[in-house]
């Protein structure tokens, strides 16, 4: 009797396996044709944010015409005038949609990915609080450690296969601007210029963001776009208000950049030397393509680069886009639609430059990553 029970048992367990194994086979979906990774998750802010602040209370947000303009479902809370980077790389990777925000993602569509990015967001918790609500950096591995929650139902707990999974999509994170912006550089809202030389900022900044890779590493991501901190030295937010005499450009803000940019670039290499097993990382170098549109700006269709295309005071960068505001007339013509934002071309133009060639990715581009 005792055998026969123990019998019964052993298939019972068996059933429920190959029961498991085929829900999963149904359940989790294979990349549409042409679709060269599973799913595409992002971390981010306003660069890359696609909605996720529109229910907030905050003054980051973008859920208002003329932002959106040229996108075809209009204003959907992207700071821009259309597509962003992630929008037109996920498009080069094969997405036959756009990844949706993590505040509206729900159920199987997370298998394909989601999007945590949020406006005014940083690495340190308290960057961006001075515009209002957001979703720090912290936040949004926290977001995603839930999401890895949810999926773990549709792969039956059955860890292993849904490790393997996560192994296969893209992951996106670009960080660092609004601890600058929104941070360091804003003392009449924080300590921070006071409390750190421009070295001890980065540093600690370095230090955190590390260990939230690190987490995202453990929540199981493996192929990692990292971004460099574009110049925002030379943004019409930064331009309304220097008055340099050598430069157009804020140089001491660039400087301080340059220093997390570097180390940032460490950690990459850190990571891709061993220090995560099985990791693999690109270092994504915005400061240098921003720099490039900049300097090259009439070859890439630029007349202006200096200025917003929709926003109040010089540059357009003293106020930012305000609602139904008229925009310059054409578009295609300006390198930055707002006070900080490039305009879609310029998201598209990098999109394709950092997807197939190596001018901006360490140490190889987008498309071979996502290969591997």
């Amino acid at each position: 009797m005792k055998h026969f029970i123990e019998l019964v048992l052993t298939l019972t367990w068996i059933w429920l396996s190959l029961s498991a194994k085929s829900c999963y086979s149904q359940v989790v979906p294979r990349p549409q044709q042409g679709q060269q990774v599973p799913c595409f998750f992002i971390f981010g802010d306003s660069l890359v944010d696609n909605g996720n602040n529109n229910g907030m209370l905050t003054l980051a947000r973008a859920n208002y015409r003329p932002y959106g303009i040229d996108f075809p479902q209009g204003a959907t809370g992207r700071f821009t005038n259309g597509r962003t980077y992630v929008d037109a790389l996920a498009q080069l990777l094969g997405f036959p949609t756009y990844i949706p925000p993590y505040s509206r993602a729900r159920g199987l569509e997370l298998l394909r990915g989601t999007n945590y990015a949020s406006g005014a967001a940083g690495i340190r918790d308290e960057t961006g609080n001075n515009l209002g609500a957001h979703t720090s950096m912290t936040e949004q591995v926290t977001n995603f450690g839930n999401t890895v929650q949810e999926l773990r139902r549709f792969f039956r707990g059955d860890n292993d296969s849904l490790n393997n999974y996560l192994s296969k999509c893209l992951f996106f994170s670009g960080m660092g601007s609004n601890d600058y912006l929104n941070n360091y550089f804003m003392p009449d809202f924080y300590s921070t210029n006071t409390d750190y030389t421009p070295t001890a900022f980065a540093s600690v900044l370095l230090q955190q963001y590390a260990r939230q890779l690190t987490q995202l590493y453990s929540l199981g991501a493996r192929k990692v776009i990292v971004t460099a901190v574009g110049q925002i030295g030379c943004i019409p937010y930064q331009l309304a208000r220097f008055h340099g005499n050598n430069s157009r450009c804020n140089e001491k803000v660039n400087s301080a950049i340059l220093l997390f940019n570097n180390g940032l670039k460490k950690i990459v290499q850190n990571i891709n030397g061993g220090q995560l097993p099985g990791a693999k990382f690109i270092f994504l170098d915005f400061y240098q393509s921003s720099q490039d549109l900049a300097s090259n700006g009439a070859s890439f269709g630029f007349d202006v680069i200096d200025k917003g295309c929709c926003g109040v005071g010089r540059n357009n960068g003293q106020i930012t886009c305000l609602p139904l505001q008229q925009t310059c007339e054409d578009r295609r013509k300006y390198l930055f639609w707002d006070a900080f934002h490039p305009t879609e071309v310029a998201n598209i133009l990098l999109a394709k430059a950092s997807y197939s060639s190596q001018s901006y990715t360490y140490p190889m581009n987008i498309q071979q990553l996502a290969t591997l």
